[in-house]
């Protein structure tokens, strides 16, 4: 039987699934696994289902924006590095918030204050909104901003 709770798809980029490993002194040292416990009992807490995914491929990641276009589910998204030139991501974000769904842009880092090729997002203009810096606390305020959204 399918949950009644609205469905939010974390949607996470390449080299997230290496988050812990690569670059602690950036991106932290809690792991994917670790997002994924946190994610659902964020979600929980919020009355959310959410369900967290990880790939390196462009490719997939379009397709689960499809996906949640198809399903009505919302998305949380940190592109990583498609974040700055992947318009077929930009395009796919543009199908989930055009059918009214929430999507939000997320970002472990700053990246306004690292190397200036991350300053600029293609995702940004389409979706939701953004937030970014704030570590794995980041992922948190956007479930939250998207369970208030959807509680008015």
């Amino acid at each position: 039987m399918a949950s009644a709770l609205p469905r939010v798809l974390v949607l996470n980029g390449p080299n997230l699934g290496r988050l812990g490993v690569r670059e602690p002194e950036i991106y932290g040292h809690a792991s994917m696994a670790d997002l994924e416990v946190a994610a659902a009992k964020w979600g929980a807490e919020l009355g959310l289902e959410v369900e967290v995914r990880q790939t390196d491929g462009e490719s997939e990641i379009v397709g689960w924006l499809h996906e949640a276009v198809d399903a009505g589910a919302h998305v949380v998204l940190n592109p990583a590095a498609f974040t700055h030139y992947s318009y077929a991501l930009r395009d796919a974000a543009a199908q989930v918030s055009t059918a009214g769904l929430q999507l939000v842009e997320v970002h472990l880092s700053n990246p306004a204050t690292r190397e200036s090729f991350r300053h600029y997002s293609v995702v940004a203009g389409v979706a939701t909104g953004t937030v970014a810096g704030f570590g794995f606390d980041s992922y948190r305020l956007a479930l939250s901003a998207i369970a208030q959204r959807l509680s008015q």
